[in-house]
């Protein structure tokens, strides 16, 4: 049988042999010969296109990603068959952003992660899964959609809470997830420190003891943060829950004129980052398509979907659309102006023995 190249070969040859016949003057070909040589035009010009055999990519992300994407990934398996020809499926994977980024250093394949905060990512690049520099490898950090921290009360506001100083009033119960395995309780506890810092003008000392006053009225302390929406909204557990703003939506829609939101004075400008999983898609050949899957998060149609699930489209002029469901005058402390980067604030509050041991005492 023929190969595609063999045919092209041939097609050339037969070309080359009638051009020479004419030129010289040697006589025309013969109709058997003019039959082989349409024949193998034939042939090379109907060679149909084979597609691509179908990929399968894994998205390891947080607790509170599964209806962003579950709409995102039909949206994107429809935009990759048009522009490629190529069906993907797409394998959700959720959990406490700390605990998601160790699973995937301990083996659990993923080609994306699309995690709470930078620093869960740049573990895996500690650990050699995925290669310097991907902060820059798309728009804003590889922040493709923010978020913030707000309260979920329930209706009617029985405890008056208004601000971050009403949560640690005594007999106020606090649901929030665990900094230690979780990136939205980080983010939390962030905002926390950023309102007593503004309130006690940087006094240190002063700042622990309202966060460790805070987290004496946590009663639960779940792994994730939709382990600690289960815990408020389905076990009617708490008085107040720090949530994650779209967290706060999807309960209020989901159970209408159970919950009110609370936007505090000071918040924190959360940024959920992205990265392809180089080691894994390499191995996996998936590179092109998984790229592809996190740059498409930028899009015009992505970011309207992000707004459509709580979360605030990086697009400047796409979060102006969202504008009457976003309170975007909100002060947002800055993790990188304010508490000097990630590896930084981890060092200053998270890792053993640090701020967070000190002040929690359960």
């Amino acid at each position: 049988m023929l190969t595609f190249i063999d045919k092209v070969s041939k097609k050339i040859f037969f070309a080359a042999l009638l051009a020479a016949l004419a030129l010289t003057g040697c006589g025309s070909p013969s109709p058997d010969e003019r039959q082989s040589a349409a024949q193998t035009s034939s042939d090379v010009s109907e060679q149909p296109e084979q597609p691509a055999p179908p990929v399968e990519i894994t998205n390891v992300s947080y607790d509170p990603t599964r209806e962003l994407y579950e709409s995102y990934n039909k949206l994107f398996t429809a935009h990759w068959k048009n522009l490629s020809g190529q069906d993907v499926t797409v394998v959700q994977s959720h959990g406490g952003s700390g605990k998601q980024a160790r699973s995937v250093l301990e083996g659990n394949a993923a080609d994306v992660v699309t995690l709470a905060l930078e620093q869960d990512i740049s573990e895996l690049e500690k650990g050699g899964l995925i290669e310097p520099g991907w902060v820059q490898e798309f728009p804003n950090s590889s922040a493709p959609y923010t978020s913030t921290i707000v309260f979920l009360v329930r209706s009617g506001n029985p405890k008056q809470i208004n601000d971050w100083d009403d949560i640690v009033k005594p007999g106020v119960e606090v649901i929030t997830p665990d900094p230690k395995t979780s990136g939205g309780a980080r983010w939390n506890f962030l905002a926390a420190w950023a309102f007593a810092d503004k309130t006690y003008g940087g006094d240190e000392e002063r700042n622990k003891q309202f966060l460790a006053d805070l987290y004496d009225n946590v009663t639960v302390l779940d792994s994730g943060a939709r382990g600690s929406t289960t815990t408020f909204v389905e076990n009617k557990q708490g008085d107040a829950l720090l949530a994650w703003e779209n967290e706060a939506f999807l309960s209020q829609n989901e159970h209408p004129g159970e919950f009110e939101i609370i936007t505090p004075s000071v918040s924190v400008l959360a940024q959920p980052s992205v990265a392809v999983v180089d080691e894994v898609a390499n191995e996996r050949g998936t590179k092109e398509v998984a790229a592809a899957y996190l740059e498409y998060l930028y899009s015009d149609e992505a970011q309207r979907l992000e707004g459509e699930n709580y979360y605030r489209p990086s697009n400047p002029s796409i979060l102006q659309e969202f504008a009457d469901r976003f309170d975007l005058g909100l002060q947002l402390a800055n993790i990188d102006d304010d508490f000097g980067g990630w590896a930084a604030a981890t060092e200053k509050f998270f890792v053993d023995g640090a701020i967070f041991d000190q002040i929690y005492k359960k």
